[in-house]
């Protein structure tokens, strides 16, 4: 006779959880060892920000290592990650864009999305500073007079227009200058790299009246290359800029490997990890900032509270399972 343990009403949450998820995968075809060797693989669609600032590359080797997963980063902007989200193409998205995040749940392609940490947004630019920014916290001016001086021929505006959460931050910064976004087309200062952040930063960093939007940890870990940038504006609350991770939907993509990415979010949110994230600096400076079903992430606007509680109500028992 098999002795089986006795389990605690938490415990148990989390094995349903778990449960459904393996039923899943048989329902959709996968015979038992099909769905094991899935375990060792994880498709994580991020943001270059993760990547770029070295986070991915601190927090990703002890849950590799617990689990025998190799952790396969696909660093892109957010509209991207979220693109490949809608195909099935990742199990897991990383992202930084709230309303492009809640409609990718909205829509039936992401579930249980929770917020795990933030940093804040910067604008930087070169330290003579023609467009008269320097020392500002309110990030909203300080676009209205870069639009000034670029219309002026005096400084030059660098946008990602990648359809990254960086970018979405830029264009609702311009509508709330009440000036609109600018029209690269017309309005010749402001220009569209198409690339990740750390490109971008390199691209302004060359231009001389050069300004962009960065998210402060990719300008920390870059900063030693950036001999020519230098932080203008900052500590505005409508820079701060907070991380969700989303599950995709099993049941709209049932090939998605479900069962470690529930894992792999667990792990991020589980105590250890999020001091990690805390302890984690570049160049003495703290670069994120972990924030997990905490109440600063209700203070700064990032949730509300039934939200946290929701995040709380599912995440605790996967994490006292996997991770206690």
């Amino acid at each position: 006779m098999i002795n089986i343990p006795q389990l605690s009403p938490t415990q148990l949450k989390a094995l349903l959880v778990i449960g459904i998820i393996a039923a899943t995968g048989a329902g959709a075809g996968f015979t038992i060892v099909e769905h094991l060797t899935t375990q060792q693989r994880l498709i994580l669609a991020t943001t270059t920000s993760t990547y770029d600032s070295g986070l991915l590359d601190y927090l990703l080797p002890p849950f590799e290592a617990k689990w025998s997963v190799d952790v396969q980063v696909i660093a892109v902007g957010t509209g991207q990650a979220l693109a490949l989200g809608k195909t099935g193409d990742c199990d897991v998205v990383m992202v930084h864009a709230r309303s492009q995040e809640d409609a990718f749940v909205n829509d039936g392609y992401g579930v249980h999305r929770v917020t795990v940490w933030y940093n804040d947004f910067v604008i930087v630019g070169p330290p003579d500073d023609p467009a008269n920014i320097t020392g500002l916290n309110n990030a909203t001016e300080a676009f209205i007079r870069i639009y000034n001086a670029g219309e002026n021929g005096k400084c030059t505006f660098y946008s990602r227009g990648d359809g990254s959460g960086t970018e979405s931050k830029e264009i609702s910064i311009w509508m709330m200058t009440g000036l609109g976004r600018p029209d690269d087309e017309i309005q010749t200062w402001y220009k569209k790299t198409g690339q990740g952040m750390g490109a971008t930063l390199t691209v302004t960093n060359n231009d001389p009246k050069g300004y962009t939007l960065t998210d402060r940890g990719t300008y920390i870990s870059l900063v030693d290359t950036l001999q020519f940038l230098t932080v203008l504006v900052e500590n505005d609350k409508v820079l701060l800029n907070p991380y969700g991770v989303i599950l995709v939907n099993v049941h709209m993509f049932p090939n998605v490997n479900y069962q470690t990415a529930v894992k792999f979010v667990a792990y991020l949110c589980a105590p250890e990890t999020q001091e990690m994230v805390n302890n984690y600096k570049k160049n003495n400076l703290q670069i994120f900032f972990a924030c997990y079903g905490i109440s600063n992430a209700t203070e700064l606007g990032f949730d509300t509270d039934e939200q946290v509680a929701e995040y709380l109500n599912f995440w605790n028992p996967i994490i006292q399972l996997y991770y206690s």
